[in-house]
C-alpha cells in the first residue's frame, strides 16, 4: 500500500529529548503490536493531535505506512476520510479523529464503520449539536506539561489549512513582517512555523534576519511542542493545538489575525470564555506579556480528566489493538 502521508522531516531542530519533564516510554519491542497512524501533515491541529496521541501508545508499535502482510493491529486516521474508508474496508478497526474546529456550516465527517472522536474539550460547546456521533476526547495537550525555566524568543506558530490562498498570502505579505520585526525587538529571536503556504511566508521574511534570528519552518519538520517550552511570548492562529499548548501549560497566549471562517468561529468561541489577546497592533506591551498569569486560564475549570484526551485516544487504541470490536 502507497504511504498515507508524508514521512516527518529529517532535519527536525527539535527532539523529545530536548523538552522538559519525563519522557514517555522507551519505544516497544519489533514484536509488538503495530499502530499505523495517519495524518494530514500540511494541517497543523491534525499534524499535532497525531503526535500528542502517539506519545501514550506504550507497548503499540507506530508505523507511518501500511505494509502489505501482515496489516497492523490497529489504525489512528487524524481527519483523512478517504484513507479511514480504505482501511476500513480492509477489515482493520479505526478511530477516526476529527483534529480541529470546523465552522458550523461545514459537513460532518462521515466514517462510517469507524470509531468516531472529534477533538474538543469539553468547556467548548458543541457548535452543531448532535450532528454526528463522534464523542469528544477532551483537550489533546502535549505530552509534557513543563516549559522550561529559562526561555527566550517568539514562537510564531500559523495554520493557513483551509484558508483561501489570497487571504493567506496577504496576511503573509501585509501582517506578517511587522510582526517579525517587533519580535525580534522585544525578544531578540522568533521562530516562524507554518502547516502550509511556506513560500510566501518566507518570500515576505526574506532579509529581517539571520538564520539564527528569524528561522522559518514547516510544523511537520520541527517539534512544535519544544519549540513552545522554550519560547518567551506565543503568537498563534485560533486553532485547538495551539490553545491545547498554552492551557496544559497555563502558559501566555495571543491570538493572531483569524484567517478563514473556522478560525474566526473558533477564535470568538474561545474569547467568549476566557479573554486571549488579540495581536491588532504589534507595538502594545499586552501582545508581549509573558507572565505566566497573562491568560486567566482558571476560569474554564475542567475536569482534570478533560486535560487527558491525547492518553483517552491512546487507551481506546491499545483496547482495539488487543480486543478488536
Amino acid at each position: 500500500m502507497a504511504v498515507l502521508t508524508p514521512r516527518e522531516g529529517a532535519d527536525a531542530r527539535r527532539t523529545a529529548a530536548e523538552d522538559p519533564g519525563p519522557g514517555p516510554a522507551p519505544p516497544p519491542a519489533e514484536s509488538a503490536r503495530r499502530i499505523l497512524l495517519v495524518s494530514r501533515d500540511e494541517h497543523l491541529d491534525s499534524l499535532l493531535a497525531r503526535r500528542r496521541i502517539a506519545a501514550h501508545l506504550g507497548d503499540l508499535r507506530p508505523v507511518r505506512e501500511a505494509p502489505d502482510e501482515p496489516p497492523p493491529d490497529v489504525v489512528l486516521v487524524c481527519d483523512d476520510e478517504d484513507a479511514t474508508g480504505r482501511l476500513r474496508a480492509s477489515g482493520v478497526p479505526v478511530v477516526h479523529l476529527t483534529s480541529g474546529h470546523r465552522h458550523p456550516s461545514d459537513p460532518p465527517a462521515r466514517v462510517a464503520g469507524a470509531l468516531h472522536r472529534v477533538h474538543r474539550p469539553g468547556w467548548l460547546p458543541d457548535p452543531v449539536p448532535g450532528a454526528t456521533e463522534a464523542r469528544p476526547t477532551g483537550l489533546l495537550g502535549p505530552a509534557r506539561s513543563a516549559r522550561r525555566r529559562q526561555r527566550g524568543g517568539t514562537l510564531l506558530l500559523l495554520s493557513a489549512w483551509g484558508v483561501p490562498a489570497a487571504e493567506a498570502d496577504t496576511f503573509a505579505a501585509e501582517t506578517l513582517p511587522a510582526l517579525v520585526r517587533a519580535a525580534l525587538r522585544r525578544t531578540g529571536r522568533c521562530d516562524v512555523v507554518c502547516d502550509t503556504r511556506l513560500k510566501p511566508i518566507r518570500a515576505a521574511l526574506a532579509g529581517l534576519g539571520d538564520a539564527q534570528r528569524v528561522r522559518v519552518s514547516r510544523a511537520v519538520d520541527v517539534d512544535v511542542d519544544a519549540l513552545h517550552a522554550e519560547a518567551e511570548v506565543f503568537l498563534a492562529a485560533p486553532t485547538l493545538g495551539a490553545v491545547g499548548l498554552a492551557r496544559v501549560r497555563r502558559a501566555p497566549l495571543a491570538f493572531l489575525p483569524a484567517l478563514g471562517d473556522a478560525q474566526r468561529d473558533l477564535d470568538a468561541r474561545v474569547r467568549r470564555l476566557v479573554p486571549i489577546p488579540l495581536v491588532d497592533d504589534p507595538e502594545h506591551d499586552s501582545v508581549w506579556e509573558s507572565s505566566d498569569d497573562a491568560v486567566p486560564w482558571d476560569v474554564l475549570d475542567p475536569e482534570p480528566d478533560d486535560l487527558r484526551g491525547a492518553q483517552r485516544v491512546a487507551r481506546t487504541l491499545r483496547q482495539l489493538a488487543l480486543a478488536p470490536l
